[in-house]
């Protein structure tokens, strides 16, 4: 019985060696809470974030003046909860916009819509403060001529960054840019245009050539790319645009379909008046996706129809479109069942019952400032985090200049403010897009397995 005994514990105590020397104790595999608007080649883990990451824009004259990755701790079991932890510089202002993680979640790509320059930072060695573990400097000519790197999308051992403008007129024609997840350059595919349709269906007006945001739904082989306006319009002072009519013109009018294997474009769709943000559904039975456009505040369905070839329609309004509220970005819940809609100039926040995908209806508001951007909702739709800055030229003057980081749970009825943190009174900069952080729960977790087979081997 001795030796039977000694037998059977064998095989738990090798597997508790095996953790050990797999590194799986040393060196901890993070587990992460996530957002919804993460891409699909990610794993989806539920759970509580234990840090905001912030892509923040320098202001002149204000502390160091330079862009930043702001951390904040937002766990509300942590001492430091409501508080930043840590403020990295990377150094100038380089119009700081958007970020992503890798596939692997170790490092977060963020673009610099001015200086063309994309930051890697390392969030895994130590989640709570991250490094800058390298810049790329040379996306224009690596390129061959984009301009503005703005969504950077994880896709298998890949990063996909979609471009705004180029470096011949500065408009908005433009293309998406493929990089490995260690940041060497691969390839650049040129959004299609009436002059190379690229093997591309038109199907309007439109082929304009403009980039914005990207997503993916790998379960139908399809990409899905928005449109918006060139380096000569989204550097220009907010209210100097608005009153050129040229400069108006100037605007994406399209979301192109591509084939997400070859990346190569197979349809555009008309979709006027700058489609921006695009969020896709997570529920396998849901082949559509999301957009709003700014200039008209249209929630649009980019759907695949029953012959299985891919459309769009306007299925709501957005506020009073005669008021321009500018609706920005926008948050999908988990489920499908439900929308965060933030409009611009009226610092609202709207949620939108998806229950009928063809008449969403709006269900509720509430005002988060008198500006506001971003907006990143929890995995599980209890926690909704929104920034206010849009663009350095865009966002409003004077008072009305809030700049802010809010943190806010969500009951199905209410939005219930947790803490605000105010980025001017900091001296930190203009807030603008949010990632979640998280420490390892690895290292706890198989500890605990551990002392499990330990005690297995003694009873």
């Amino acid at each position: 019985m001795i030796f039977k005994f000694r037998k059977q514990a064998f095989a738990p105590l090798a597997l508790a060696g095996a953790l050990f020397l797999s590194g799986g104790l040393l060196n901890p595999t993070p587990l992460m809470a996530d957002e919804t608007c993460m891409s699909p080649y990610m794993a989806k883990i539920d759970g509580q974030e234990d840090f905001v990451y912030i892509w923040t824009l320098g202001v002149e004259g204000m502390g160091d003046g330079q862009d930043k990755l702001v951390t904040v701790d937002v766990n509300p079991t942590s001492a430091n909860y409501g508080e930043v932890i840590n403020s990295l510089s990377v150094g100038g202002r380089n119009e700081a916009h958007h970020s992503g993680f890798t596939d692997d979640r170790k490092y977060l790509w963020a673009g610099g819509l001015d200086t063309n320059k994309v930051f890697i930072f390392d969030v895994h060695t130590d989640p709570a403060k991250p490094t800058l573990n390298k810049v790329i400097t040379d996306f224009v000519s690596a390129s061959g001529g984009v301009v503005g790197p703005h969504t950077t999308y994880a896709l298998p051992g890949r990063m996909m960054v979609t471009g705004l403008s180029n470096n011949k007129d500065n408009g908005g024609r433009t293309a998406l840019v493929e990089y490995t997840n260690g940041g060497e350059y691969l390839a650049t595919h040129w959004m299609p245009t009436d002059e190379n349709l690229n093997g591309a269906e038109k199907t309007g007006k439109f082929a304009d050539g403009y980039g914005y945001d990207l997503r993916v739904l790998p379960r139908r082989n399809v990409m899905v790319t928005s449109s918006f306006t060139g380096w000569s319009n989204y550097m220009m002072d907010m209210g100097k645009m608005i009153n050129d009519a040229e400069a108006m013109k100037r605007f994406g009018n399209t979301v192109v379909i591509w084939d997400l294997h070859s990346k190569k474009p197979k349809k555009i769709l008309d979709v006027p008046g700058a489609p921006l943000e695009i969020r896709c559904a997570w529920n396998p039975e849901n082949n559509w996706c999301l957009t709003t456009t700014a200039l008209t505040s249209k929630l649009w369905l980019i759907y695949e129809d029953t012959d299985s070839e891919w459309q769009a329609k306007p299925i709501a309004d957005i506020g009073d479109a005669s008021k321009i509220p500018l609706p920005v970005d926008i948050s999908i819940r988990s489920d499908d069942k439900g929308l965060w809609v933030n409009t611009f100039m009226d610092g609202k926040t709207r949620y939108f019952d998806l229950t009928d995908i063809n008449n969403p209806q709006q269900t509720y508001e509430k005002v988060i400032g008198s500006q506001v951007n971003m907006a990143s909702s929890s995995w599980d739709g209890s926690r909704v985090y929104y920034t206010s800055s849009l663009l350095a030229n865009w966002d409003k003057k004077g008072d009305a200049n809030e700049q802010y980081f809010k943190s806010f749970t969500w009951n199905g009825a209410e939005l219930e403010q947790q803490f605000a943190l105010d980025f001017n009174a900091m001296k930190l900069g203009r807030p603008h897009q949010m990632r979640f952080g998280a420490y390892s729960l690895y290292a706890k977790t198989q500890q605990q397995k551990t002392r499990d087979l330990v005690k297995l081997m003694t009873q």
